[in-house]
């Protein structure tokens, strides 16, 4: 199994961090990008990965149901700094962060749908250091948006999980939980008792909120109310509003030609 290593998913792996971890299975730690990579090339069977990753590959993938780390409104670790707002970034630098690449395309689709087209480069982005000298905008995401000072290199902050909301009404799905389809069909039996685990661990994740607050407290050294706010616009269910909203996603994405097909979410079953 994958297990991301932002404070995001935390409640997620409460339980399992804690005594519910079966000795058959191996955890394997790190940042979207690669847990997307590792579980394309079969290193991983179950893991959290981006949903636009998902959406590129679901004919290999099948989403796990009821698990996810989504928003309704702003999501304060996914955020686009600037100089300019999205619909003044026309023929512009903007470099985006190569950690994930659901807020990558988030960040593509806007532009479109703004008409705009920045000159658009990907690497590494995860402390003021990292951003070239001639870049107009940045997009952050994770522990590294919530901690580092972007706000003295930019005067715009614009929160991805916002800007969506403002423009459809709905909720946005940063990442979900998938097993790898093969690996389902040899072994359901093994999934749906992940599954159960993931399911429990969560449970015991919002039971005990207050012991991950005082984790990502420690991990992060922001303040507490900060980090329970941040617990407080997080979702880590993945109820059908929360599906359509991930679908609507998808089909603008193809009509916007950034994806190649449609693409409609599908579950393991247990």
């Amino acid at each position: 199994m994958g297990r991301m290593d932002y404070i995001n998913a935390s409640p997620v792996y409460y339980g399992l961090n804690n005594g519910l971890l079966p000795s058959w299975i191996t955890m394997t730690d790190g940042p979207p990008a690669v847990l997307n990579a590792m579980i394309l090339k079969g290193d991983l069977a179950i893991s959290p990965i981006s949903s636009g990753f998902y959406g590129r590959h679901h004919r290999d993938l099948l989403v796990l149901p009821d698990l996810s780390i989504s928003c309704d409104g702003p999501v304060l670790s996914v955020i686009l700094m600037g100089n300019y707002p999205i619909e003044d970034l026309d023929g512009k630098k903007v470099v985006l962060t190569e950690d994930s690449a659901t807020s990558a395309l988030l960040v593509r689709l806007l532009f479109a749908e703004h008409g705009v087209a920045p000159v658009i480069v990907t690497g590494r982005m995860r402390t003021p250091e990292d951003i070239p000298g001639d870049a107009d905008a940045v997009l952050v995401i994770g522990d590294a948006a919530l901690t580092q000072p972007w706000d003295d290199c930019f005067p715009l902050r614009m929160d991805l999980g916002s800007l969506w909301h403002k423009k459809t009404g709905m909720p946005f799905v940063f990442a979900l939980w998938v097993v790898r389809r093969d690996y389902a069909e040899l072994y359901p039996d093994r999934v749906a008792e992940a599954l159960r685990l993931f399911h429990l661990s969560r449970q015991q994740g919002y039971e005990n909120i207050e012991a991950v607050i005082d984790r990502g407290v420690g991990k992060l050294r922001l303040p507490r109310s900060l980090i329970e706010c941040y617990y407080q616009v997080l979702f880590c269910d993945l109820d059908r509003p929360k599906i359509q909203a991930l679908e609507h996603f998808f089909e603008r994405l193809y009509t916007d030609k950034l994806f190649t097909e449609r693409v409609k979410v599908e579950l393991f079953q247990p």
